[in-house]
């Protein structure tokens, strides 16, 4: 229950950035990159905070279930990523030179959906295992700091929907709701898996944390720093991990 509740908390989040494009149509790159940047910040020190070292600690102090879990988080996310061009290629309407469908707009569309789906799942796992542990102290920041970059995403979301070729505004909004809604089931299913497997704790903590990882390094990095506002979506990202840490230390 406490899984499904964190679930849909960071789905509602998802659907009130995706939401900003009615009122805030045209946002600038430079504020987007500042805001995915403050986003790339909360999940870098959410990884830490309330993944890595707390699965450290469920482990009783030994970091190798961690770090298999971290291992296979990233390469699943890096073999996906192999077969889905880059969110952050959709976001700024560029194409890759490696896609070959001769109907590129229509293609764009549907590799957007799935490429924002796997975007999203970590995120929705690492709030179900952080419930599924029992420590709410650890859970609570972990589902707000995802929660909160969430906002950001799903604005980001929005806005590549309408550059992969779905102009209706209306209609992005819906394709960045649904884009997190992914996150609701997984977050159950990590918090049932977790209850009733609880020596694969510090694995799954280990494996939602190299997938976000990876996520932050791969795509929104990338993307924030290819625009020539990397100073500021530096910026972001710094402060990102000061309310994460701030987030941490009063809520645990």
């Amino acid at each position: 229950m406490q899984g499904l509740v964190g679930g849909l908390f960071i789905a509602f989040l998802n659907m009130l950035g995706a939401l900003l494009i009615l009122v805030w149509r045209d946002p600038s790159k430079r504020s987007l990159d500042t805001l995915l940047g403050f986003a790339a910040g909360v999940m870098l020190a959410a990884s830490f905070t309330s993944l890595i070292l707390p699965g450290i600690e469920a482990a009783g102090g030994n970091p190798l279930p961690v770090l298999v879990g971290f291992v296979i988080g990233v390469v699943v996310l890096d073999q996906a990523d192999v077969w889905i061009p880059h969110v952050h290629i959709l976001v700024t309407g560029r194409t890759r030179t490696d896609v070959t469908e001769p109907d590129r707009k229509m293609a764009s569309v549907i590799l957007f959906i799935v490429a924002i789906t796997i975007h999203n799942m970590p995120e929705g796992l690492a709030v179900g295992v952080g419930f599924g542990s029992g420590d709410l102290s650890t859970a609570i920041p972990l589902m707000l700091a995802i929660g909160i970059q969430n906002i950001p995403e799903g604005l980001a979301v929005s806005i590549a929907a309408v550059n992969a070729g779905l102009r209706s505004t209306t209609y992005a909004t819906f394709a960045g709701i649904r884009a997190g809604l992914v996150e609701i089931p997984l977050a159950v299913l990590g918090a049932w898996a977790i209850q009733y497997a609880s020596a694969l704790l510090p694995y799954a903590m280990g494996f939602a944390a190299g997938a976000m990882l990876f996520v932050i390094s791969d795509e929104i990095v990338p993307e924030t720093h290819a625009g020539g506002n990397e100073r500021l979506a530096t910026f972001g990202t710094m402060a990102g991990v000061v309310v994460m840490l701030y987030l941490d230390m009063a809520l645990g």
